[in-house]
């Protein structure tokens, strides 16, 4: 194999890189309870669909997004559909917010994902308590959603240092 090719190979790979990361966080349902961290807790898949849909949208599909939450379901043993619908909503967001967004800003970004997920979040549980009568701890839901809106500006840039390298610094 020449050296082209294996460059080649190993770019396609860099480039499937966030769905990679996304079937392995949503088949991986990561918990910190073993270290003894009862409050912590984060949903790194939110971040990831939120930052890819809204900076490279082509680079995660909406069937795999979809995909992605069933296994999730399956996973974390919640209705089926449930975290698709969710997944998806991000996705919605994301898109709305790149229409109308005409010069794109990491703070305004941030602000509107801390919306989406409130938005989401209350949508989702909302529906899994009413029609699949699913018991909620909301303590529980509020710090999961305070960290993983804290965490979203430190992944953003993780995300965005990725996304230049790989794509190069000129691209949506």
């Amino acid at each position: 194999m020449t050296e082209l090719a294996r460059l080649s190979i190993f770019k396609q790979i860099l480039e499937k890189g966030p769905i990679i990361l996304l079937f392995i966080s949503t088949l991986n349902e990561f918990d910190f309870n073993y270290l003894g961290l009862k409050y912590f807790s984060f949903n790194f898949p939110f971040i990831l669909i939120y930052y890819w849909s809204l900076k490279r949208p082509g680079s995660l599909g909406y069937g795999l997004i979809f995909l992605s939450g069933l296994f999730n379901d399956a996973v974390i043993g919640l209705p089926i559909g449930v975290s698709s619908l969710s997944y998806l909503l991000i996705c919605g967001f994301s898109s709305y917010l790149r229409n109308i967004t005409l010069r794109p800003n990491k703070f305004n970004d941030w602000f509107f994902f801390g919306f989406t997920i409130l938005v989401v979040n209350s949508l989702i549980y909302g529906i899994a308590n009413i029609f699949f009568n699913v018991q909620i701890v909301y303590e529980d839901v509020l710090v999961n959603i305070l960290f993983t809106f804290l965490f979203y500006f430190i992944f953003s840039s993780l995300f965005e240092f990725y996304k230049n390298f790989v794509y190069g610094a000129s691209s949506v």
